[in-house]
């Protein structure tokens, strides 16, 4: 049955071939269903019992759960089938065709994240004809570098339903136990536009947005006093005024604007409290000027911790040799937790190689990749 699978790197070559790119531009934003059709038929012809999951207001999404053996505990192995957006100019290599150079594989999504599942496949191999007492499932999403579609829609079905999870993000082969959240919101406010010569014909939009971002930015110095995680390397959160747009010409009074940022909590701080403490503080400016309020949710995750004296974390420990650790950008690792898994991110990528031109994947990374997942099959599913 294995021996009519193609070779890992010709599985890799397939899948960076078959593009997905997921933006919340509707111009770039691309299907995923190649990608997840490729996998669950090589899945399938392992004996992988294979569902294909539409995503509820995506027609053209879908996730993948491909399992093997059957129980109420096991392993997930987790990845996303997007990338994001390219600049092809940029690139040395075809972005879109794998190559080989100098140890390394170039490619979109060599090492965010396409590059693991054939990795996650070839461990799978090793234990098709072995009784498992627990069952082995690869998870593949959906629109994680945009939307988190995917990782909602499974949320929403209770489904995979496992103990364990790996995600395959890049992470230098570390594990990771935690992360930072994240939350996009936009404030506008309607004022009244008028002539510039007399300020009493106007409300003006952008002297209130003076005093939001007066106040974001005390909000921003109390959450740095009042939250603090040594675990992180940026060990407080963060709150970025991002952009800011209003008016149209300097003879008119600024009759709306709008600002947008980004807010990235640490574990234990709750997203829905965030926002509403936001808003309780930010009405009453506006009231004070007059000016109309709105505040919208543009992207959300939630933190992410897995304790750590949990199995999983101390086995990843003790095969990789490092302690678990901490990163600032967010994955579908909440999703996965709030199923009721005990989840660590840890795959053969680099972070700093994800999102850029050239990116890759080091060859020397895929062996002890395909050994440690054979290791943890082992501990979770037998």
């Amino acid at each position: 049955m294995t021996d009519s699978l193609p070779t890992l790197l010709k599985l890799m070559q397939q899948l960076i071939e078959t593009p997905s790119v997921s933006c919340t531009s509707p111009s770039i934003d691309q299907s995923n269903r190649a990608v997840i059709d490729l996998l669950a038929g090589w899945l399938e012809d392992l004996g992988f019992n294979c569902e294909i999951c539409p995503i509820p207001g995506h027609p053209d999404k879908a996730n993948l759960i491909a399992t093997l053996g059957a129980g109420p505990g096991g392993l997930v192995l987790a990845g996303h089938t997007d990338t994001v957006p390219f600049d092809e100019q940029l690139w040395q290599h075809n972005p879109l065709g794998m190559t080989e150079h100098n140890e390394r594989l170039y490619g979109l999504g060599t090492s965010d994240m396409k590059g693991f599942f054939p990795i996650a496949i070839e461990a799978a191999k090793k234990f098709l004809d072995t009784p498992l007492k627990q069952p082995l499932i690869i998870l593949a999403t959906a629109d994680e570098e945009s939307s988190m579609a995917g990782a909602k829609a499974l949320a929403e079905m209770g489904r995979p339903v496992a103990r364990h999870a790996i995600i395959g993000e890049p992470t230098g082969m570390r594990p990771i136990r935690m992360h930072k959240g994240m939350m996009m919101e936009a404030i506008r406010l309607q004022g009244k536009s008028g002539h510039s010569s007399n300020p009493d014909w106007g409300i003006n939009a952008l002297d209130a947005m003076h005093d939001v971002m007066t106040e974001l930015k005390t909000f921003r110095q109390q959450l740095q006093r009042h939250y603090t995680n040594s675990h992180f390397d940026v060990s407080f959160p963060t709150l970025n005024l991002g952009c800011i747009h209003g008016g149209d010409n300097p003879n008119r009074i600024c009759g709306h604007s709008e600002l947008q940022f980004d807010l990235r909590p640490l574990p234990g701080m709750m997203l829905d409290d965030l926002r509403a403490e936001i808003e309780q503080r930010l009405r009453p400016v506006a009231d004070l000027h007059r000016v109309e309020f709105e505040m919208q949710t543009l992207f959300g995750i939630p933190s992410f911790e897995t304790d750590a004296s949990r199995d999983i974390v101390k086995i990843a420990e003790k095969l990789t040799g490092h302690n678990a650790g901490s990163v600032n950008f967010g994955t579908e690792a909440p999703f996965l937790t709030d199923m009721g898994m005990d989840t660590i991110v840890l795959g053969p990528g680099d972070i700093d190689q994800a999102h850029q031109p050239d990116e890759y994947l080091a060859i020397d990374r895929i062996k002890p990749t395909i050994g440690l997942l054979e290791e943890m099959i082992k501990r979770f599913c037998l």
